[in-house]
């Protein structure tokens, strides 16, 4: 009996470990999803392609299954290991991304949705270039934050957590642009307002990638980071005043 007992502790440890590896896998396998269900949505929207952008709104089923999935996952690893320190820090952070995964899924399943009504209605200027520009910038985030997450490369998060600015700065200059295509034109009311929307679904998306470089820095470093995140969304004090006849 005794000399049965370090065999059943490393078997012990060994199924924790793949546990925590498995958590890992998911976490990339959901990142991945929300981050093609993005590109595509903005591929979409760019060739103003309805019928991609319906496909692309059941996309958004497999993420939520596999959200799921990891909070049944690490609610059993929470009531069973009882993980302390970093194991704690680990399983609370991939609960937290998850969330953060899903809400990401659910904005790009927004934009598809909106796609499918502006392909009705005549383009408007340069906008959707301009959001697509953005959904690039935040694309690289997603594909960033999910490679520090499973490197465990705090460094690489705080990067991806600071290039959230950028996003916030082309959001506004954006929120501008389609504010004046609507006062140019009433005609355009009816696209810009689903524009609008579209900008700030991909802005929060760069909200919640942030959110996660964040998860990740507190899992690695056991702490929030120091510096207070900058928030360069100034669209909810935007005027813009029309041009006088």
């Amino acid at each position: 009996m005794t000399d049965q007992t370090p065999i059943i502790g490393q078997h012990i440890v060994k199924s924790f470990d793949d546990e925590l590896n498995w958590l890992d896998n998911t976490i990339a396998e959901m990142g991945g999803l929300a981050e093609a269900q993005l590109a595509a949505a903005i591929d979409a929207l760019v060739r103003r392609d309805a019928e991609k952008a319906a496909e692309i709104v059941e996309w958004d089923k497999r993420i939520d299954a596999l959200e799921e999935e990891i909070n049944s996952f690490t609610v059993r690893v929470l009531a069973l290991r009882q993980p302390q320190a970093s194991d704690l820090r680990i399983t609370v952070a991939a609960l937290k991304s998850a969330g953060e995964l899903e809400r990401i899924g659910d904005y790009a399943k927004n934009v598809a949705k909106r796609t499918i009504t502006l392909a009705k209605t005549e383009p408007v200027g340069s906008a959707a270039n301009s959001i697509s520009r953005m959904g690039t910038m935040v694309q690289g985030m997603i594909k960033n934050v999910l490679d520090a997450y499973v490197s465990r490369d705090w460094q690489r998060a705080e990067d991806v957590r600071l290039r959230d600015e950028e996003v916030d700065q082309v959001h506004t200059s954006l929120f501008r642009e389609l504010l004046t295509y609507m006062m140019e034109d009433p005609r355009n009311i009816t696209a810009c307002t689903h524009l609008l929307f579209i900008a700030k679904n991909v802005e929060r998306i760069g909200d919640h990638t942030t959110n996660i470089a964040e998860h990740i820095h507190f899992m690695v470093r056991g702490e929030e980071p120091e510096t207070a995140r900058v928030n360069e969304d100034l669209s909810s004090y935007t005027v813009v005043e029309p041009k006088s006849s």
